[in-house]
């Protein structure tokens, strides 16, 4: 099969999966398609799947993320000792792990086509991913708190790893607990890289966006909690991942 007959055979797929789906018509338009596709990876619950289905995604993916173009930490060129400033698609990014700003039930983005980065791991990762998560959780048997972090495989990221990490939400007045909370998160997630063997480890802009943390102030605590721990440990390479223009001129500057 080619791309367009894997993306019709998935579409079909998911589309069984559930009879209240049957009044669906898949599109004929190629863009229009994807997002029908996107959309069905988001909704669906965890829940086991076929080997097939899972061959046919998998190769999917791996073309669609292929063909979006994959940028390796071996091609970048640090701006600090250990620091890496790179702006794009963190699932095209390919380094040892990469950070996922995640809710607290840990199982990704559930609003079709959202344009967070939760929904994006998860939608180009596949759904053994939310597998995965969603059986993490039931181990643990309650939500992740904010501040911790959780590791799994990239599944068909160019990554190894995913880490996972809730952040605080900010609704009006930033505190010091928001504070704290956000500079446990880039803790956790160091300590849990180097606990796993990770050399590389790429963080998104956690908390901004959504959770409503300022831009600026939230990269400042992230450049000041990875250069406090990168000062006592030179183990790993750490690559601040942005997407906006406005965070890379704040990360820019930081960093000089």
């Amino acid at each position: 099969m080619d791309q367009n007959e894997k993306r019709l055979w998935l579409i079909k797929y998911l589309l069984s999966e559930r009879p209240e789906y049957g009044s669906i018509v898949t599109p004929a338009g190629e863009e229009d398609q994807k997002r029908l596709l996107r959309s069905l990876f988001n909704i669906r619950p965890p829940a086991p799947v076929s080997d097939e289905f899972l061959i046919v995604q998998d190769e999917y993916l791996k073309e669609t993320i292929r063909e979006k173009g994959v940028s390796d930490i071996a091609e970048l060129t640090p701006v600090a000792n250990g620091i890496y400033l790179w702006q794009g698609d963190i699932t095209t990014l390919r380094c040892d792990a990469i950070v996922n700003a995640a809710n607290s039930g840990m199982t990704g983005c559930y609003q079709p086509c959202h344009n967070c980065i939760d929904n994006c791991i998860h939608t180009y990762a596949g759904v053994q991913l939310r597998n995965a998560s969603a059986e993490l959780m039931e181990k643990q048997g309650y939500e992740e708190p904010t501040g911790q972090a959780k590791i799994t495989p990239a599944y068909n990221l160019p990554c190894s790893y995913v880490l996972h990490t809730v952040g605080p939400i900010v609704n009006g007045r930033l505190t010091e607990k928001h504070k704290k909370l956000l500079a446990s998160c880039y803790r956790s997630c160091l300590e849990l890289a180097k606990a796993n063997g990770i050399k590389s480890l790429a963080f998104c802009c956690i908390s901004t966006g959504v959770f409503g943390f300022p831009a600026r102030r939230a990269a400042e605590i992230a450049v000041e909690t990875v250069r406090d721990y990168l000062s006592k440990s030179s183990d790993i390479e750490v690559i601040f991942n942005v997407f906006k223009d406005s965070d890379r001129e704040i990360y820019r500057q930081l960093l000089g």
